[in-house]
């Protein structure tokens, strides 16, 4: 009788610790893929919701943040789980220089005591160019061809 207790023993052990492991797995796993997506999805937002008219007058990076937000949730909603609740914060947007701070909260399948586990990600973007003087535009300016004196 105490050889079959101890295999029943046994086996509720690893009945736990899989489930254990299959929890912290999913945190894990949720976390880095969370990033991940909050890295990309706000780089590509970012290039998608640049003033480009803007750029080809002044030569500077404006973005334009409401084009950013639109762009930003609809590609996060295309690629996140769908067994997850996600909580989405824009905490910075500025137009220029284009910089924009991001906050996701989303919440494991797994909970413990009623009380889910969160994951929390925070990123802060800035878009950077490599082109200080737009040389067509200076050049178009100093012939008289173009007068774009008003522009900030």
């Amino acid at each position: 009788m105490s050889k079959a207790m101890l295999v029943v023993g046994i086996i509720l052990l690893a009945i736990i610790t899989f489930g254990a492991i299959n929890i912290v797995q999913n945190y894990q796993t949720g976390n880095e893929l969370d990033y991940y997506l909050l890295r990309e999805t706000t780089e590509a937002a970012m290039t998608d919701a640049v003033d480009v008219g803007y750029y080809r007058l002044s030569g500077l990076l404006r973005i334009d943040k409401e084009k950013f937000v639109e762009s930003f949730v609809r590609r996060f909603s295309q690629n996140v789980a769908n067994n997850r609740t996600y909580d989405i914060g824009f905490y910075d947007i500025n137009e220029t220089p284009p910089k924009v701070s991001i906050l996701v909260k989303s919440e494991t399948s797994a909970a413990v005591n009623g009380d889910a586990m969160s994951i929390t990600n925070k990123i802060d973007a800035i878009l950077e160019s490599k082109y200080y003087k737009n040389k067509l535009i200076t050049e178009m300016t100093r012939s008289g061809e173009l007068d774009y004196s008003e522009v900030d």
